[in-house]
């Protein structure tokens, strides 16, 4: 793809967070990741042992209003940490802005170092409490899980129906510039 979807994702994101009253580029973000199924054929298809799941993986890193600031799609075999790697280098090349990061346990371990040595930014760890038993809003996951909620909405992102998937990524683009564009008609 030619990156048209992505600059007007970057160009409405920042208008949305400029109407929120916030700084156009953030300084905070969340990471995570998402198995979808995909329909047969495509390519970059396996299985995710994890969630018993033959498809993609979509790596999405959203800001604090949670707007996707990138996303990656992926062999649904490609762990978190890895896609994580790929996925915050492409934006440290765009994004200057950017020093807090915050995950689920799947990012554990080397990525941590990684991202502080590499980056310069801090990957903090948003831990599941102590004595949960079953679902529980944690502080500041519950963003990046709501945007998730956002795009599978879109019957379109229900399941991977694209060959490539770079055209993934563009519908998850495609669905985030439809829902920014209504947030800034209605205001």
């Amino acid at each position: 793809m030619d990156g048209t979807c992505e600059h007007l994702n970057t160009a409405l994101r920042e208008a949305v967070r400029q109407k929120n009253g916030r700084y156009p580029q953030p300084s905070a973000a969340i990471l995570d990741s998402q198995s979808v199924k995909t329909a047969e054929g495509g390519t970059a298809r396996s299985y995710d042992v994890g969630k018993k799941v033959t498809g993609r993986r979509r790596h999405l890193l959203v800001d604090t209003l949670g707007l996707v600031l990138w996303v990656l799609v992926t062999a649904a075999q490609v762990q978190d940490r890895d896609g994580a790697r790929l996925v915050l280098h492409a934006l440290f090349e765009r994004w200057c802005r950017l020093k807090l990061i915050w995950a689920d346990g799947g990012y554990r371990g080397e990525l941590i170092d990684w991202v502080k040595q590499t980056l310069g930014w801090t990957l903090e760890i948003v831990a599941k409490l102590g004595d949960q038993v079953g679902f529980q809003v944690l502080p500041k996951r519950w963003i990046v899980e709501r945007t998730l909620a956002w795009l599978n909405r879109q019957r379109r992102l229900g399941k991977d129906y694209e060959r490539l998937p770079e055209t993934s990524e563009a519908f998850v683009y495609v669905a985030m510039i439809r829902l920014m564009l209504r947030r800034l008609a209605h205001a």
